[in-house]
């Protein structure tokens, strides 16, 4: 009788690319090699969009507003962001990654997972075809990237920040479930500012404490989200890479430090936010026609306000407006703003513009 053998371990690769906009900016403009830079606006009401590492060691980072940068490190030097260039180097990254494996799910502009169980190129270790992808893509690029390796797609994310910048790091079967009881529950993908405070509050404050909850008691507290934190505190994730997944939706929130009551902190908190869904959008290619705006106040009731548009925002431009337009009329808001949000929806693909667009008024 013939046995039945078990399917293959699956070997996931994410890779991501190191501080992106600013390594573009550094690698395009010999002037700013080795100086703490800041892609975003210097002007009082500017917010981070990336930081160099040379910045990141001062405390720069992401989402910062650019006074409170500034004020972190006084020699900052401000980029504007060039998406256009950003988007084009994105391809050429994509490209490289078609020689390896047609199982690609992009993140946004600079990450990605790859399936590469079975790759284009027959290579057996996981590894190896890490490193040689990052190596193709720095000499064609001239850009540094990290990757995790792993046997899902979850420690795949965590094991790509283990040994950043320029490196790679791998997480196997036998080391995962004692890797994840160790991490604290803060530094879990997909595990945000509000939902960290909430395990915190249950006595969840590692892995290991993740992993003593029953199913029954996570779905109680998290709903839908509870079966996912049951089966990664075990190392376990099965999701797949899906290449041609079909969104309805991309979205992205923040829960703030302090609660918001004034415009210009809300507008400020949603840049980064507009920033991250637009990039998606861009690296795979749609636009969308609907915006929807999240706002959760202080005592955690919530509202949304949306705006579907005739044809699809061209420009990230016309989606800061039409969310400016969107969050203006709750000012001054009934309570403080502990969370803000951003959804696209009505999704389709983008159509490249035979000319030059003009803005959108709304």
């Amino acid at each position: 009788m013939n046995e039945i053998s078990s399917p293959p371990v699956r070997k996931i690769v994410h890779v991501d690319m190191d501080a992106f906009y600013a390594s573009v900016e550094q690698r395009d403009n010999s002037d700013l090699r080795g100086k703490p830079i800041a892609v975003g606006g210097s002007a009082a009401r500017g917010v981070v969009a990336a930081a160099s590492y040379e910045a990141r060691k001062f405390g720069v980072h992401s989402a910062m507003p650019s006074v409170t940068a500034k004020r972190k490190c006084p020699d900052l030097i401000f980029v504007p962001p060039r998406f256009a260039v950003y988007k084009a180097v994105s391809q050429q990254i994509r490209e490289i990654f078609a020689e390896y494996t047609p199982l690609i799910e992009p993140l946004s502009l600079d990450e990605a997972y790859l399936d590469v169980t079975q790759n284009l190129k027959g290579m057996t270790v996981a590894t190896e075809l890490a490193q040689e992808i990052r190596a193709k893509i720095k000499q064609v690029t001239g850009l540094n990237a990290s990757a995790g390796i792993s046997y899902n797609k979850f420690l795949a994310k965590m094991a790509s920040d283990l040994n950043k910048p320029n490196g790679q790091a791998v997480i196997t079967p036998k080391n995962g479930p004692a890797f994840v009881e160790q991490l604290p529950v803060r530094k879990f993908h997909g595990v945000g500012p509000a939902t960290t405070e909430k395990m915190h509050q249950l006595g969840i404050e590692t892995g290991a404490d993740l992993k003593e909850k029953t199913l029954e008691f996570l779905v109680e507290h998290f709903g839908k989200s509870g079966p996912y934190f049951y089966g990664i505190a075990r190392g376990i994730d099965e999701r797949l890479v899906k290449p041609d997944r079909v969104r309805k939706s991309v979205g992205a929130e923040d829960t703030f430090a302090q609660d918001l009551h004034a415009f210009e902190p809300a507008r400020e908190g949603l840049q980064p936010l507009i920033e991250k869904v637009w990039g998606y959008c861009e690296a795979n290619g749609i636009a969308a026609k609907t915006v929807t705006l999240k706002v959760k106040y202080a005592d955690f009731s919530q509202i949304t306000r949306s705006k579907t548009v005739l044809a699809p925002l061209p420009a990230i431009a016309d989606l800061e407006d039409l969310v400016n337009l969107l969050l203006a009329p709750i000012f001054p808001p009934r309570k403080g703003i502990r969370l803000l949000g951003v959804t696209l929806s009505s999704l389709e693909g983008r159509v490249p513009a035979a000319a030059p667009q003009l803005r959108l008024a709304f």
